[in-house]
């Protein structure tokens, strides 16, 4: 059965030795240097304070608006974009994500906000700033912030200026020209989609025009009417003769066909006299069902509201607009059909039996006269329609909370500047130690002594109780230093050891060797000759250049090492 635990590595255990050996080497130049750190932190602290109270106060002033309309397309509409969906392409009628996104975009545009842009440029140069580098991106990047709130249709604008008088009239004229946006592009959609109608109308109106001349003459010069141009079945299923034609003389059917025209010119003059004061109704065509439930709604609101309101209310008068379009839009409708029955019985007068290449070019031309009618009827309708759309008051987009001025500036944050300013100074303080810890080359680790060094490390003694080196000069001249051979000892001093330490040890080592020699010296051929050589350094005394010229001088000497000892001037006896 195997072990789950699995040791760790020699280089594991040495990584992170060298990781916290290097953090220690760290701290301890940081301290060394803090002096420079405190210079520089304070200093950057200072600067920090002065930007933040000499820079001017930053204002804002912020709203809230519904990028989303609810208003649901009217029913008309709603059968428009069935039936003809390249009309209702016209009046880019859209939403979704993707929507919003485009229009967050188009409202940052200067298409909507440079009217905006060109006050508050206008007002900084009043008040006597240089404009001449103004440009509108930088302008909207620094100073507007234009978000869609997460997950809603809401959108936020905030804005923000170093003049305070100027937030509030330039955060207004946003709003008011998002608002006058929300209705642009509904106004302008619709105006394309009339002046489409009208064109198209227009033009129809000719082709039609002609044709039904060219019907008209030809069966005037052959002495035809719109029975035969029909044909028997296409006036039975149409129903525009009353009773069979089968047997009926041509002038029996002449008369009947005077008497309808009678008739329909009469209820064509009385639809026409009506206009928009009431409904004419003929009897013989098919009610709209959809325009007449629209009207009986318009009336009951018209009716309801009329009890609880003045006449002079917009609520009122605006139902009673709709409701007057709507009326045109009925009788028009029929006006227009009475008229094709009108012109159809018209041709019909003329119908007598002809040879039979006449009769098919006589039905050819009735039938493209009467398609171009039906279709001329068709876009006046739709014209109707998009006309009423028209007269429809569309709301803006609703605010949802008025564009208002903060009570305190947003910027600067005094504090914040301040605490990031000092941790700046303390970061470049503590690098600019680092670096110059680093230059100077000075060894101040033991650890790092211990690699530079080509010996063991016998003893650290510690500079703050010299009292006690006596007893540890003891054992090392009992001990390591204890030599058969006859020569002196050597203390070869490492670097720049303060000369007081240097003098106090080698006093306590002559002492613990009684009559045997010590000589001090840091000449490696005086050292030579000696029975045994020791090394005394402490930290930051000698750099890692001079380390590894001695390291290399002693291998070229060959003379023995005993090891080395260290004054550690941060080491505390127990």
């Amino acid at each position: 059965m195997t072990n789950s635990h699995t040791p760790s590595t020699p280089t594991e255990n040495t990584s992170g030795e060298d990781e916290i050996e290097l953090l220690r080497q760290c701290g301890g130049a940081i301290l060394r240097h803090k002096r420079l750190i405190g210079t520089v932190a304070g200093s950057a602290l200072i600067l920090s304070a002065l930007y933040a109270f000499i820079r001017k106060p930053i204002w804002e002033g912020q709203f809230q608006i519904v990028l989303q309309n609810n208003e649901q397309p009217s029913n008309r509409i709603a059968a428009l974009r069935q039936s003809n969906p390249g009309l209702i392409s016209l009046i880019g009628r859209g939403g979704g994500e993707s929507q919003l996104e485009t229009e967050v975009k188009i409202l940052e545009s200067p298409s909507v906000l440079k009217p905006v842009y060109d006050f508050v440029k206008a007002e900084k140069a009043k008040a006597g700033d240089d404009i001449s580098e103004w440009r509108y991106s930088k302008w909207a990047k620094d100073n507007l912030t234009i978000q869609l709130a997460t997950g809603t249709s809401v959108l936020e604008i905030f804005y923000r200026d170093t003049q305070k008088d100027l937030v509030l009239p330039a955060i207004n004229r946003i709003s008011k020209a998002y608002q006058a946006y929300s209705g642009r592009d509904r106004t302008r959609s619709l105006n394309k989609a009339v002046s489409y109608l009208e064109e198209q109308i227009q033009k129809l109106k000719t082709k039609a025009n002609a044709s039904m001349r060219a019907a008209q003459n030809y069966g005037l010069a052959h002495d035809l009417g719109v029975k035969d141009g029909l044909g028997v079945n296409a006036i039975r299923a149409s129903d525009l003769i009353d009773g069979s034609i089968s047997g009926e003389s041509v002038e029996n059917s002449r008369n009947q066909v005077q008497n309808k025209v009678n008739a329909l010119q009469q209820q064509f003059n009385d639809a026409k006299a009506s206009g928009s004061a009431r409904v004419y109704v003929a009897p013989q065509l098919k009610a709209n069902e959809e325009l007449y439930a629209q009207l009986q709604s318009i009336e009951a609101n018209l009716q309801e509201k009329s009890s609880l309101l003045l006449p002079s209310d917009p609520s009122i008068r605006a139902l009673q607009r709709q409701r007057k379009s709507l009326i045109e839009v009925i009788n028009q409708q029929t006006i227009g059909l009475l008229m094709g029955e009108l012109q159809t019985a018209q041709a019909q007068l003329a119908s007598l039996s002809r040879p039979h290449e006449v009769i098919l070019e006589h039905r050819e031309l009735v039938r493209t006269a009467l398609q171009d009618e039906r279709t001329i009827a068709e876009l006046e309708i739709q014209l109707q329609v998009m006309q009423l759309e028209q007269a429809r008051q569309g709301e803006p987009w609703e605010l949802i909370s008025k564009p208002t001025l903060l009570d305190k500036p947003v910027a600067p944050r005094k504090k914040r500047i301040m605490v990031l300013g000092l941790l700046a100074g303390l970061a470049a303080g503590s690098g600019a130690a680092l670096i110059i810890d680093r230059r100077t080359g000075l060894v101040f680790s033991s650890d790092e002594l211990k690699e530079l060094l080509p010996c063991p490390l016998l003893k650290d003694f510690s500079a703050l109780a010299p009292n006690t080196w006596h007893d540890d000069a003891d054992l090392l001249a009992n001990g390591p230093l204890n030599v058969p051979s006859s020569g002196p000892i050597a203390l070869v001093p490492v670097g720049d050891v303060p000369s007081d330490q240097l003098m106090r040890f080698s006093i306590e080592l002559q002492h613990a060797l009684g009559r045997r020699e010590l000589l001090v010296s840091r000449d490696l051929r005086r050292t030579s000759h000696c029975a045994l050589q020791l090394l005394l350094t402490a930290p930051g005394v000698a750099t890692r250049t001079q380390l590894s010229q001695l390291k290399q001088k002693l291998a070229l000497q060959g003379a023995p090492l005993a090891g080395w000892v260290l004054i550690d001037p941060k080491l505390r006896m127990g």
